[in-house]
């Protein structure tokens, strides 16, 4: 079993002082994190729509990237340059307006070098997900 190498409140002041673009606006929250997977809630805003009012894949790629952001520093510790290499989403049915969207992510496999997990994405309490998202991260060396 993991043990987080940074609990959810170390995680959000490393996110405010070294990520303040992405974190500092208070429309996400991370509900757990614990060294393999964690949870984040972005709270609905209008901002997140795109014409045809279902939420945009912009908004569901950032919020997918930085939920497995978050596992691997709950994993690793404040390692601020472990950055995207890839990324591959599958959007799998419209997001509703109005609702809150979750991130579920989990890491699948962490090396030396290289991180890679995946994330569902939810709207609201409905338990099947509106996007599926596979990601590797490269982790610098020490």
């Amino acid at each position: 079993m993991a043990v987080a190498k940074m609990t959810v409140p170390e995680l959000e002041n490393f996110l405010r002082a070294e990520f303040p673009q992405a974190f500092a606006a208070d429309d996400i929250v991370i509900e757990a994190a614990d060294g393999a997977s964690c949870r984040l809630r972005q709270r609905y805003s209008d901002q997140m729509l795109r014409p045809g009012g279902t939420i945009s894949g912009p908004t569901l790629m950032a919020l997918a990237d930085f939920a497995m952001y978050v596992v691997l520093l709950s994993a690793i510790g404040p390692v601020g340059l472990a950055v995207t290499t890839n990324l591959n989403i599958n959007f799998l049915r419209k997001g509703s307006p109005g609702l809150d969207v979750l991130a579920a992510a989990r890491i699948l496999k962490l090396g030396k070098r290289l991180a890679v997990g995946e994330v569902s994405l939810l709207s609201g309490s409905s338990p099947d997900p509106i996007a599926h998202v596979t990601a590797t991260y490269s982790i610098p060396v020490a």
